[in-house]
């Protein structure tokens, strides 16, 4: 069984990946996290009884305890959740985005190479470097205007997209420089159990069953491309296992939806699931002065990684939605400590 290093895996996608490999035995795990306010060490809970599953506390940008894990651990493959990721925090306090989304991943491939270069000839080439990252580096796409491919220009549009482009960009150039080897992921949107609810789809949940305003920002008809977690989760796993070295793959839920359109499904299952008398959940919708810079529309061309790797999204929309709100209302307790 392979070791994987696993920074940032108390967030979102991270623990839900950590989850999905130990319950399907893809690897044992070393999960190194900062435990920033988005980190939540529940979502792990159920691990902490596991051998093959070891937390350390740190950030990606202490170069000493990296060549320390390193060393120690040994592991096969590197995954790169950690980042910063709320669009309306990097407006406000960018520089956070800068030091852990850029210097953070600097120092990350400094020591990942330090290690790789003491490797055997034949653990060299086994070795993989995956940088999990977004299709917002490649900006806003026109109403019908193709989705984004892998060969998009990249021209983020929030210091977030910039940080996370910039990222990208240095990956890019230890493979090229170095022969170190990476491979880069691009996703939309994703969605489902454990968010932390800053994101749209957790917000509107949880402000709905609280009975609190459900804010949206302009006019409600920004696109995005939905994602449900756990297909996200299996694609970075076929990328890590099948791919060749310098490859990049967007990874896209083919569920393009307006965030009012999200927004009024969610409130029409809440009002199923979860009925007051005489009570509209869609009532609580309020429109908000718009987000600065906001991109209109993502899309996300998967073809690539659906040619060459055989992967397709196994959730549509609507039961993955299902899915997470269920989640939500099954987990009182891990939304009462969030």
């Amino acid at each position: 069984m392979q070791t994987l290093l696993v920074t940032g895996g108390l967030g979102f996608i991270g623990s839900n990946f950590i989850l999905e490999a130990r319950e399907k035995q893809w690897a044992r795990i070393v999960n190194l996290d900062k435990l920033t306010y988005a980190s939540n060490p529940q979502n792990l809970a159920q691990l902490q009884d596991d051998r093959d599953y070891h937390f350390i506390r740190g950030d990606i940008g202490d170069r000493e305890l990296l060549s320390h894990l390193l060393d120690q651990y040994q592991p096969d493959a590197i995954i790169n959740f950690a980042a910063e990721t709320h669009v309306d925090r990097s407006i406000q306090t960018p520089l956070n985005f800068i030091q852990t989304n850029i210097v953070g991943t600097f120092q990350l491939l400094e020591a990942s190479k330090a290690y790789w270069d003491k490797l055997s000839a034949y653990k060299q080439e086994q070795f993989r470097f995956l940088h999990v990252s977004t299709d917002e580096v490649y900006g806003s796409l026109e109403p019908k205007a193709p989705p984004f491919r892998e060969d998009t220009p990249y021209a983020p549009n929030s210091p977030y997209a910039a940080s996370k482009a910039s990222s990208d960009h240095l990956v890019r150039a230890y493979c090229h420089t170095y022969g170190f080897p990476t491979l880069i992921t691009n996703c939309s949107n994703n969605y489902g159990p454990r968010q932390f609810p800053e994101k749209l789809i957790p917000l509107i949940i949880l402000n709905a069953l609280h009975g609190q305003p459900l804010p949206i920002y302009g006019d409600g008809q920004n696109i995005r491309d939905w994602l449900y977690v756990t297909d996200h989760c299996e694609a970075l796993y076929l990328v890590l296992q099948h791919s060749r070295v310098g490859e990049t793959y967007n990874i896209g839920g083919k569920n393009e939806q307006t965030n009012i359109a999200v927004v009024e499904k969610i409130c029409a299952i809440l009002d199923d699931l979860a009925p007051k008398p005489n009570f509209r959940h869609s009532s609580l919708i309020t429109f908000v002065k718009d987000r600065l810079g906001h991109d209109r529309r993502y899309a996300i061309d998967c073809s690539k990684i659906s040619r060459e790797l055989g992967w397709q999204p196994k959730e549509n929309f609507d039961s993955g939605l299902l899915k997470t709100i269920q989640w939500y209302l099954s987990n009182p307790i891990w939304v009462e400590q969030v």
